[in-house]
This record gives C-alpha cells, structure tokens and sequence, in this order.
C-alpha cells in the first residue's frame, strides 16, 4: 500500500481519472463521487488485502444501470496507481453462455433461456476457472479474460479477449445477481410481471433459474471475500437506468462505426428487464443487511448513503 500519496496529491492518479471520466461519458462533476466514495473504498481494499495471502476476491452487485462496471474501472486504476496494488476486474455478464448454447439451452429446458441474463445463462465454470488462474498465476503469467459483445449478443473470440499479466493483489467481479441467495420454493408460485404470466405460466423456467442459482452459482459467490452492493431506491428506475446504458453503447458503436442494429429499443429493454425483476427485487430485500458495504443510490442516480466503510482519511 502506498502510504506516502496524499489524496488528490497524484498528478498521475488525476491524469487517469480525467482519462476514465472522458471515457465513460461522465460530466467533471462525477469527479466528487470518486473522492468521495471510490478512493475511501480502494483504501478500504487496500487494507484487507493486507491481511490476505492471496488474491482478495471482491464481489459488486447491483441491478441494470446501477454504476456496477464504472465503480469497478475506477476504483481498479485506483488500486493500481495509488494504492500500488495490481487490480483484475471482470464481469459476471462476460461468463454468458455463446448464442448457439443458449439457443440450446432453450430447446432443452425452456424457450425464455435463449435470453442472456438470468443464473443458468452463464458458463460458470469458466469463472471459475478465470479466479482459479489468476491466483495461481506469477509474475510473466497472462490470463485471459472472457468478454461478451453484447452489440451481437454473443462471446467475443477467445483470441479476442483482454489479458491480465502477472498476480493481482485483488479482484473485483461484477454483475447484476452476484451474490445472490435462491428464494424459498413458495416464492416461486406466482408470477410477477408480463414476462412469466404470459411466458412460464407453469412455473418451470423460474423453478430452474432457481435451482441454478442454488447449485454452481453459490459455489462461484463463496469465492468472495467482500461484497459491495449498489442499491436501487427501486425498481421501477432499472428500466429507465437500463435505456440509458443502451443508448451509452449505441453512440460508442456509432463513434466508432460498429452495427448497433441489435441493439435493443425501449419497448425491447422494457420486456428485457423483466427476465431479471425476480431476483433483482429479492436481492434488494435480503442482501442489504449482509453486505459488507451498502451504496444506496438516490433517484438521481448519486450515491446518497454508504455503509460499511472504514473512516479513512480523504475528502468527506
């Protein structure tokens, strides 16, 4: 840990935080929220990996549009430039199973599991083996790490993907249900928005989600040594923070000359949310009193209230 950089004092750290600001289309304002809540939490890591032999695996959560993967950009260069700490980061939604599994899987199980999203929909062995090879790895090591297109809604190809050199003092994974506890069987019995009403009125694609989430998933989820959840003040907003996130991809692609065209409309991401409405909505009633730091969003989309920080030096 670097002890001898004062907050705001890196000229480095402010050169690469103005990068990420530029890069996520985030106003200079957004600037405030990074000192006030992103370096406090890199100090925070910073200090439990001092009591970690390995790698110190930190999960996020967070529903659709929450602030998931921006929280983890930042605060791994953060980690990286001032806390000195090499940081891997990856995303439960780069584990999605490719096309032609999903579309598989729907012939096999349910037709709703062609749609990337819920627990079932993801390769988890493979995250398991990305956490297994990046605590292993040495110093001229380089793990690859997966990455989904979600512009083709497909996995890029392996050759594709970004790699990490060398071991990392930490690892964030990111993802809307990571984390998440199964609900009980009764909670299962009626459906909750248009999606299963209309889609799985018997029941058997939640029943299966379900019992996903309850198998392989648990056993990815108790690698975790840490768990940050961003909550939602509720759900009605996903949808809305979701269209945003859509129309953030669709001008990358179009400044960079890529085919948006699979990109989903507001009607489709209306209908899309749902798939994940279930268990989003459970996370927010049981995760928060057993997370290790609760970021509580207002309607705004500003980080309004945080628990579970140390207090740390910084501003306030």
């Amino acid at each position: 840990m670097n002890t001898n950089v004062e907050m705001g004092k890196s000229p480095a750290l402010d050169t690469l935080l103005h990068q990420l600001l530029a890069e996520e289309g985030l106003p200079a304002s957004f600037r405030a929220t990074v000192d006030r809540v992103y370096r406090p939490l890199a100090e925070e890591l910073a200090a439990r990996v001092a009591n970690t032999p390995g790698p110190l695996v930190v999960g996020i959560c967070g529903a659709q549009g929450s602030g998931k993967s921006t929280l983890a950009k930042f605060v791994a260069a953060i980690l990286d430039a001032e806390q000195g700490l090499p940081c891997a980061a990856f995303s439960l939604d780069d584990l999605y199973l490719t096309g032609a599994e999903r579309r598989q899987l729907a012939a096999d199980v349910h037709p709703l599991l062609a749609v990337r999203g819920v627990p079932g929909t993801h390769d988890i062995e493979l995250g398991l083996d990305v956490l297994k090879d990046l605590a292993q790895a040495v110093n001229h090591d380089f793990t690859a790490i997966p990455a989904f297109d979600k512009a083709v809604d497909d996995r890029r190809p392996q050759a594709a993907w970004p790699v990490f050199r060398g071991r990392p003092r930490v690892i964030l994974v990111e993802g809307w249900c990571v984390g998440a506890r199964p609900q009980q069987e009764a909670e299962l019995a009626q459906p909750i928005n248009a999606v299963e009403q209309q889609r799985d009125r018997d029941g058997r694609w939640r029943h299966y989600v379900n019992a996903q989430l309850a198998g392989r998933y648990q056993q990815l989820f108790a690698r975790l040594e840490m768990l940050i959840l961003i909550r939602v003040p509720r759900w009605e907003l996903v949808r809305d923070w979701r269209l945003v996130q859509e129309e953030k991809l669709r001008a990358r692609l179009r400044a960079q000359g890529g085919d948006a065209s699979a990109l989903m409309s507001p009607e489709q991401v209306g209908t899309f949310v749902q798939y994940y409405e279930r268990i989003t909505r459970h996370i927010l009633a049981e995760m928060p009193a057993r997370a290790d730091c609760l970021l509580t969003l207002d309607e705004n989309h500003d980080i309004a209230a945080v628990v579970g920080l140390a207090a740390r030096s910084g501003p306030a």
